[in-house]
Parts: structure tokens; sequence; C-alpha cells
């Protein structure tokens, strides 16, 4: 009995405490941190739009970019929540990011309509805004992937596309603040069109890099 006794207590001096892991909202609130500073470090480093001032005052414009930082706050929180097992009991903030994409589909909806016409200038950026606004997401993609896969995630493929989406999000923003460009159709074919392929992309990889 004796030797139990002392086996337990060996095994108990040597066990090494076990650091919980933080709450979904302190972690997503983390990760925008993180992406704030990154967009405010981007935009002192390329500078922001020339017009940025003057577009301030246009409803469309401030509604998108209030939409775009939704965006970025609910796949952050539902990236969170989907990389614990039992998705910390809160369910329902792993869709949260479903009703931001809706509003903005509504938000370029009335863009649309309301279509003023843009210099040809502006419609020769093309693939070249989806590049630059891809490798824009590259490091945001890399730190909250590398993030997430140190937790326990059960649900890889969902975390994946909302981890890319976060990331995606905030390039998203910051070619929105730099690029002196408002013709409709090249946001929504350039810069928002992409944001399905990059859910599937990362629906794909999720599958392999966050299984655990």
């Amino acid at each position: 009995m004796d030797n139990i006794e002392n086996l337990v207590l060996s095994l108990s001096k040597e066990a090494a405490p076990v650091k919980p892991a933080p709450q979904p909202l302190l972690l997503s609130l983390k990760w925008i941190a993180f992406a704030l500073a990154y967009l405010i470090v981007a935009l002192a480093v390329s500078g922001p739009r020339p017009d940025l001032l003057q577009q301030l005052q246009h409803p469309l414009f401030v509604a998108e970019l209030i939409v775009l930082f939704g965006l970025l706050v609910t796949a952050a929180l539902s990236t969170a929540v989907l990389a614990f097992p039992d998705l910390h009991q809160q369910r329902a903030q792993a869709f949260f990011p479903l009703w931001m994409i809706m509003l903005l589909v509504l938000v370029l909806a009335i863009a649309w309509l309301t279509n003023t016409p843009t210099s040809a200038a502006q419609q020769t950026h093309s693939v070249h805004c989806t590049l630059a606004l891809l490798l824009f997401s590259l490091l945001p993609s890399v730190a909250i992937f590398y993030a997430v896969r140190r937790l326990a995630c059960t649900r890889p493929q969902q975390a994946g596309s909302m981890a890319l989406l976060f990331a995606f999000s905030t390039g998203a923003l910051w070619l929105r603040l730099y690029e002196a460009n408002d013709s409709i159709i090249h946001i929504i074919g350039w810069h928002y069109l992409p944001m399905i392929v990059v859910g599937v992309f990362g629906w794909l990889i999720g599958k392999s890099v966050l299984k655990w």
C-alpha cells in the first residue's frame, strides 16, 4: 500500500499543470486585434486611397466597410467556436458569418441598382486586385490556421472555410481602403466572387491541415 501511495505522490509531483484553452470570445478578440494591427501597418506602408475622405461621405461605401468589418469579426468568432470539439455550446455563433454575407450581398445589390458610371482607367485593375488581396491575406491565413491547429478542432472543413474567410475579409477591407476604384462590376468580380473560391479552398485544406 505504501508503494502505491508513493507512486501516486510521485506521479502527482511530476504532472505539469495544463493551461486551459481560452474562451472563444477572448480567442476571437485576439485574432481581431491582430487583424486590425496588421491592417493599420499595411495602410501605413501602402497609404490609403487618395479620395478616402470623400468616399467616407457616401453611405453605400461606409455600409460596405461596416459589413466587411462585421464579416471579419463574425468569421473570427465562428472559427474560434469551431476550434472546440463541442463548439463550446455556442453552435449558433458558428453561423454568424452567413448573416454578414447576406448583408454584403444586399449592399452590393443596392450599389448595382444605383450604379454610377466609372472611368475606363478604373476598369483596368482586374486580376491584379485579386492577386494583391490574396497576397495580403496570406499572413492572416497562416496565423489563424496555426492557432486553430493547436486546439481540438473536430470540424476541420468548416473551420478551414471560416478561417480563410476571416483572412480574406481582412484583405478585402484593406483593398477597399487602398484602391481608388468603385466600379461595382470590378468590385463584385475581382473582390468578392473570389470569396467563394477561398471558402471552397479553406474547406478542402481544412480537412488535412486542421484534422487531429
